[in-house]
């Protein structure tokens, strides 16, 4: 083998192998996971202290708001499995029985549609949580509030009409995503 072919397999390997540096931030992912997990405890115990006393709007609202953190949760789920799945290596041993089904089916397009799709339910009841506490909001924060999430709306759809044009959106229809 001459020297530049083994300069090429020895670059080429160490490319392949640097993409264990996305690793970290799987495990940072999960750790923020903790972090949300620490704060929906905090809004239960909110919730059941205020539970007699406080209005139903309010407890709609803390509602909303363990609702708000449980789609971000598991957006981070579908972040930290599907990516490293598809970037790292594969996630559990082949012999596991409570790996998703969905995991090893999702590819890099149908992720980015997932992850606008969450994207658009969490801003979806954020625009929710401020139509419900409307005597406490501007006019101008709820127009941005509004504003906000139908620009995450129309980017979410031209995501899934730039990626059924290109011909990825036809592999979902079979499963493939």
């Amino acid at each position: 083998m001459g020297f530049g072919k083994r300069i090429e397999l020895t670059i080429q390997t160490v490319l392949f192998a640097s993409r264990w540096l996305l690793a970290p931030f799987y495990v940072a992912l999960a750790f923020a996971m903790v972090i949300l997990m620490i704060k929906a405890g905090q809004h239960v115990v909110h919730l059941a202290h205020d539970s007699f006393s406080a209005d139903e709007s309010t407890v709609v609202l803390d509602t909303l708001g363990l609702i708000d953190l449980t789609l971000t949760c598991s957006l981070v789920v579908l972040v930290i499995f599907s990516g490293f799945e598809n970037f790292v290596s594969h996630v559990a041993p082949d012999g596991a029985t409570s790996r998703p089904a969905w995991l090893t089916k999702i590819d890099f397009g149908g992720l980015k549609l997932k992850l606008m799709s969450s994207i658009v339910a969490i801003s979806a009841i954020q625009t929710l949580r401020v139509f419900m506490d409307l005597p406490n909001q501007t006019d101008r924060a709820l127009a941005w509030n509004v504003g906000i999430h139908l620009s995450f709306v129309l980017s979410a759809v031209l995501l899934a009409a730039s990626d059924r044009i290109s011909g990825h959106g036809a592999k979902s229809e079979d499963g493939g995503h």
